[in-house]
C-alpha cells in the first residue's frame, strides 16, 4: 500500500508540475518600455471592440513626428516562434525617435500565440537577452494561437472571403487569415481589426517582420505584391550593396490567400512587405531546439548539410545569431522608410535612434533595451 501511495504522488506531480510551469509561461508579463519617441499607446481591439478583454487583443505604440507626412505600421510576432520580429519591433519602440510622418508599432501582433509553446517539440519556454543591465526575459511563443482562446480547429480551414481551402491549423495562424472578418474566428478578428487600423488611419506602408528556415527557399528576402515590387527591388539592391548582407525579393503568389503580403494590398491603399531572415532553430534536421541554439543558431547537422549545399543561406561555424537576424530586419525597414520618402515626399516618414545592421550585430540587440526598473511606470507595457 505505501508503494502505491508513493506511486500515486510521483504520477500527481509528474502531471501537475508541467501544467503549473504552462501556466506561469501563459501568464509571464514581458515589460515593454515606451522609449522618448512613443507618443501614445493604444489596444487593437480600438479598431474591433469585440477583442477587448480577450487575449488576442495586443497594444500599439505610436511614434508621431512633429511634422505631419505619411503612416507605416510595423507587425512583429505574426509567428511568435520568430522572435527576431518581436525584438526589433522593440528596438523601434524603445529608441526610435520620428521626426515626419508616424510610424506605428505592434510588437506581439498574435498575442495568443505569445502566451503558448511547443514542448512536444522541445521548444524552451523562455530565452534571456544579455543587456547593460543584466538578462531580459522573454516567452518563446508558437507560430499558431493558443487552442486556449480559440478551439475548435475546423477539419479544413476555408479562407475567407476567398473559400481556399487550407490547412485546420492555419485558422490560428495570423497569416493565413487576412483581411479577416469582423465575425469571425478570433484570429479572423485579428487581422480584422488590423485591417481597420490600416484602412481609418490611412497607412501608407506595412512591414511584417518573420523569420524563416535555412532549408526554405523563401528567406533571406522581402515578400512583395506587384503594388510593392519596385520599391522592394531598390531596398533589397541597396542594402547588399551599402551594408553587405544576402537580400533578394520573393513576388507575392497572388492565389495563396490569406497573407499579409497578398491581402494587405488588396484590400486597402498600403503597400506591403513581409521580411523574412533565416532562423536555423525552425529547421527540421538540427539537435535539441535549446535557447542557446535559438540564440546564436548554431548546428552541426545543418553545417554538414551546408557543406553538401543543401541551404539556401550561407552558413558556416558562426551560425546566424539572434544580433544578426534581428539587425537585417530594422536595417530593411529603415531602408523602405528611406526609399518611400525619397519617391513620396509629401508622405515621408523620417525616424531617428534605430540602430542598423552593423551597429547591431556589433553591440548586440540588447545593448538598446533600457532597464524597466528606472524609467517611469507609467511608461512600462506589461505584454
Amino acid at each position: 500500500m505505501r508503494t502505491k501511495i508513493i506511486l500515486l504522488i510521483c504520477l500527481v506531480f509528474i502531471l501537475i508540475w508541467p501544467a503549473i510551469q504552462l501556466y506561469q509561461h501563459r501568464h509571464f508579463q514581458i515589460p515593454i518600455v515606451a522609449g522618448p519617441g512613443v507618443t501614445r499607446v493604444t489596444k487593437l481591439s480600438h479598431y474591433l471592440p469585440a477583442l477587448k478583454g480577450t487575449m488576442a487583443d495586443t497594444w500599439i505604440f505610436w511614434l508621431e513626428g512633429q511634422e505631419s507626412g505619411g503612416k507605416a505600421l510595423i507587425l512583429g510576432n505574426s509567428h511568435a516562434n520568430e522572435p527576431e520580429g518581436m525584438l526589433a519591433a522593440l528596438v523601434v519602440i524603445e529608441n526610435g525617435l520620428v521626426e515626419r510622418g508616424t510610424l506605428l508599432v505592434i510588437p506581439q501582433f498574435n498575442h495568443s500565440a505569445s502566451r503558448a509553446t511547443r514542448p512536444g517539440d522541445g521548444y524552451p519556454l523562455y530565452f534571456n537577452i544579455d543587456t547593460k543591465w543584466g538578462k531580459k526575459k522573454f516567452r518563446m511563443g508558437n507560430r499558431e494561437a493558443s487552442p486556449l482562446d480559440q478551439w475548435p480547429d475546423p477539419d479544413v480551414y476555408l479562407h475567407y472571403p476567398d473559400k481556399q481551402l487550407l490547412s485546420f491549423l492555419d485558422a490560428r495562424n495570423v497569416n493565413r487569415t487576412w483581411p479577416g472578418r469582423p465575425k469571425g474566428l478570433l484570429m479572423e478578428q485579428v487581422t480584422y481589426a488590423a485591417m481597420e487600423l490600416i484602412r481609418q488611419e490611412k497607412v501608407d506602408l506595412v512591414i511584417d517582420i518573420h523569420g524563416a528556415e535555412t532549408m526554405f527557399p523563401v528567406t533571406n528576402c522581402i515578400v512583395a505584391p506587384e503594388k510593392s515590387a519596385k520599391l522592394a527591388t531598390m531596398v533589397s539592391l541597396t542594402v547588399k550593396a551599402t551594408e553587405k548582407f544576402d537580400n533578394h525579393v520573393e513576388p507575392s503568389p497572388p492565389k495563396f490567400r490569406g497573407l499579409s503580403h497578398r491581402e494587405i494590398g488588396d484590400y486597402s491603399d498600403a503597400m506591403p512587405f513581409l521580411l523574412e531572415a533565416p532562423i536555423p532553430f525552425l529547421d527540421q534536421p538540427t539537435g535539441p531546439k535549446t535557447e542557446k541554439f535559438l540564440l546564436d543558431g548554431k548546428d552541426p547537422f545543418l553545417l554538414r548539410l551546408s557543406r553538401k549545399n543543401k541551404l539556401f543561406v550561407p552558413y558556416d561555424e558562426t551560425g546566424w545569431p539572434i544580433d544578426k537576424r534581428v539587425g537585417q530586419h530594422l536595417s530593411v525597414t529603415l531602408e523602405i522608410l528611406r526609399q518611400y520618402s525619397r519617391r513620396t515626399p509629401e508622405r515621408s516618414i523620417i525616424i531617428h535612434n534605430v540602430p542598423r545592421y552593423a551597429e547591431v550585430v556589433e553591440k548586440g540587440v540588447g545593448y538598446y533595451f533600457q532597464d524597466p526598473s528606472q524609467v517611469r511606470r507609467d511608461r512600462i507595457y506589461l505584454n
